[in-house]
């Protein structure tokens, strides 16, 4: 007599509904890590997110855990877009300039100080979101370099350090403080990084292997 093979069920899909909540969680908490820093009240966010406590609980049970996903989330917005950038094709240092202010956009200096907070850095998601921006990044970064339009002494590091620099809040400001001056001075930033160098960098360059060692 044969046996029975037993029928594989597949894990239920999250409702619709469900799915909504969890991303105006992780846009909210986005927002008011921004505006005021990794400890803002669970309840908080789920006024701002129009969700109630329990929602909040039962897709993130701890700070970590939503505190990736906002991380994760950013970077792979930023991913997306600059996919898009390399997939039009164009100018290479319009496509460069494109990601930094979009990167910009997404406060990700307000957002850097989160990392080094008692943060699982090794977790898959986190891993994964990060390799996929570097490549990508690298990937835009190379086309301006062979363009001739990348100074030579910039690497992934140098871009990356500055930017979150610019985009991190002054001691004692709020974030929205500094929104007026943002753009301004990555556009400067992005000037001084095209070819041909008008002046020689002193120190060496920030490569990704030492943003990582930090």
């Amino acid at each position: 007599m044969e046996t029975a093979t037993p029928v594989q069920r597949r894990a239920p899909r999250p409702r619709a509904d469900a799915l909504r909540n969890r991303e105006r969680i992780v846009a909210a908490a986005r927002e008011m890590f921004v505006e005021f820093g990794a400890e803002v009240p669970f309840d908080e966010i789920a006024r701002r997110a129009g969700v109630g406590n329990a929602t909040v609980y039962r897709n993130f049970p701890d700070r970590d855990s939503l505190a990736r996903e906002v991380v994760c989330s950013v970077m792979d917005r930023t991913s997306e877009q600059i996919e898009s950038a390399l997939a039009v094709g164009g100018d290479p240092f319009e496509a460069l300039s494109r990601f930094v202010h979009a990167a910009a956009d997404e406060r990700i200096g307000a957002l850097c100080p989160m990392l080094s907070q008692g943060f699982d850095q090794n977790h898959p998601d986190l891993v994964a979101a990060r390799e996929r921006i570097t490549e990508l990044v690298e990937e835009l970064m190379g086309r301006a370099r062979k363009a001739g339009q990348l100074r030579p002494d910039v690497e992934f590091g140098d871009m990356m350090i500055a930017l979150s620099q610019l985009t991190r809040p002054l001691p004692g400001t709020a974030c929205q403080g500094i929104d007026r001056f943002v753009h301004r001075h990555v556009q400067l930033l992005l000037d001084g990084m095209r070819a041909p160098a008008r002046s020689e960098l002193p120190g060496v360059a920030a490569t990704v292997e030492d943003l990582q060692r930090a």
